[in-house]
């Protein structure tokens, strides 16, 4: 029983290291692309957030290493397990465009990891456990930031 859960726990992991291999990307493309008022502190923010970001795939591909599994590290690999879409930039977007598509991102990611870290629990695996509420608490922090920036509420969670 506990080589099905393993698996199911190393899945879970590698589609997020898809996830965020992907995000990390797409924050660049913000990062570089961002014009208007707020330019300089979107700028900042947008490199923060990828900064953040490179963290949180390196804890969860390194989780994976240690439980058994072998994390993507590949772009194509990204692309093909990943939940998030690749949006090319071929029209410009607003500011406020680039801040709900990080927000929107960040909820996805967020969702997921609910699911993860309900599966975690079933499984007994505290260590992954606890990363995955550590790295939920940070979204959820983001998830406030970003919408703040827009003039909304938090996007609440799924359950």
């Amino acid at each position: 029983m506990a080589i099905t859960q393993a698996k199911t726990t190393k899945t879970f992991l590698n589609q997020q290291v898809a996830n965020y291999g992907l995000f990390y990307t797409k924050l660049h493309q913000f990062h570089w692309y961002v014009k208007g008022h707020n330019f300089f502190t979107l700028h900042v923010k947008f490199e923060e957030l990828y900064d953040q970001t490179t963290l949180i795939l390196d804890d969860i591909a390194e989780r994976l290493l240690q439980i058994g599994g072998e994390p993507y590290a590949t772009l194509q690999e990204f692309l093909e397990h990943a939940s998030l879409k690749e949006k090319p930039y071929t029209n410009p977007l607003t500011e406020n465009e680039m801040v709900q598509a990080v927000i929107d991102d960040l909820v996805i990611l967020r969702d997921e990891l609910n699911e993860g870290i309900k599966l975690t629990d079933q499984e007994g695996d505290s260590v992954t456990n606890d990363m995955l509420i550590a790295t939920k608490n940070k979204l959820d922090k983001e998830i406030w930031f970003y919408s703040s920036f827009l003039g909304k509420d938090p996007v609440p969670q799924k359950n």
